[in-house]
């Protein structure tokens, strides 16, 4: 690692993890831009020149200049101070997927223009939202927002995870150089927010195994005439309205459904044996592009690895549930 790359780890190891981050005098930063210094040094030839020839003019001038460049100088400081930064919990991805980050600026005082959000690193996705807006993504370093009066505005950045678990947020920087563009400051935040990368699905989709295919038929010819009771559960994506137990639902105020020998017969398992491909991640990916398939299908899957097992199951949480199971699994 080079010496600037050293230098920056210690100084992100010195920075908290937080997803809130208020920004204030210790921790906002200011220099001069390039046209700050080229600005300075058009002040010093005109007070040598009002020196040289004596010109009172050229003094009001210089002078009057070199106020208003120290008034930027605050205002570039003082758009940032007093700002609180909220990162909300990233949303899970498929591996190679960007993830949409949500950063919430909150404003307590006056207008806050021209802010920049990047990661440290310069890289990534980026798009802004203002209240009441439509977020637009660009693929730019930057995403630039205005923060309303006593109001909040949403600035997001993509993060594109490499491979499945979990990943850290970069550091981001929060910049400006409002007013006149004399003066930058900025900020850098450690977000203490993770990003889960499901593994990413086997294209094209591979069939489902015989075995899930033998239980779907099952099902189909078995559900429609299976009418011995053998209790309710929680309904799932799929059910008919015919198995929903409405005289329950009409008591408890939640949905659930009667479950038959029929529809039992419609579960199937995803067994880490029978994903016979290529090394560990390859069958993570064919497991991982079975179960949206078994979910776009309505049947009921479970799913089996090595030290772990789920339990078959439909809807959004089982979904989630099982590729967690996967990205997290060693």
């Amino acid at each position: 690692m080079s010496l600037s790359g050293r230098l920056q780890a210690w100084w992100q190891s010195r920075l908290p993890l937080t997803d809130n981050w208020l920004l204030g005098q210790r921790n906002i930063y200011i220099v001069p831009t390039r046209a700050g210094f080229l600005f300075a040094g058009t002040l010093v030839v005109m007070l040598i020149a009002a020196i040289n020839y004596q010109l009172n003019l050229g003094y009001a001038l210089t002078f009057l200049l070199c106020g208003a460049a120290l008034v930027s100088m605050h205002m570039t400081h003082a758009n940032l101070r007093g700002l609180t930064l909220h990162l909300r919990p990233p949303p899970a991805v498929h591996a190679g997927e960007p993830a949409l980050l949500e950063i919430v600026v909150t404003n307590p005082g006056r207008d806050r223009p021209g802010l920049a959000l990047r990661f440290l690193d310069r890289g990534g996705v980026a798009s802004a939202e203002a209240p009441g807006g439509v977020a637009s993504a660009a693929t730019a370093a930057s995403t630039w927002c205005d923060v309303p009066a006593l109001g909040r505005a949403s600035a997001h950045l993509s993060l594109v995870p490499p491979r499945r678990g979990w990943h850290a947020v970069p550091s981001l920087v929060v910049e400006t150089d409002f007013p006149f563009g004399l003066f930058r400051a900025w900020t850098i935040w450690r977000p203490a927010g993770r990003v889960l990368a499901w593994p990413r699905p086997e294209e094209p989709p591979p069939p489902l195994p015989a075995s899930a295919a033998a239980a779907g038929e099952s099902g189909q010819t078995r559900v429609g005439s299976g009418s011995e009771l053998d209790g309710v559960r929680p309904w799932r994506r799929g059910d008919s309205m015919r198995q929903v137990a409405w005289k329950k639902v009409a008591r408890s105020g939640e949905m659930v459904s009667r479950e038959t020998a029929g529809s039992a017969a419609r579960e199937l398992w995803l067994d880490w044996g029978e994903a016979r491909t290529g090394d560990t991640e390859a069958r993570l990916s064919r497991l991982a592009s079975w179960v949206l398939q078994a979910e776009r299908a309505g049947l009921p899957g479970g799913l089996r690895l090595p030290g772990a097992t789920l339990a078959p199951g439909l809807g959004d949480t089982h979904r989630r549930a099982a590729l967690e199971l996967l990205a997290l699994w060693r």
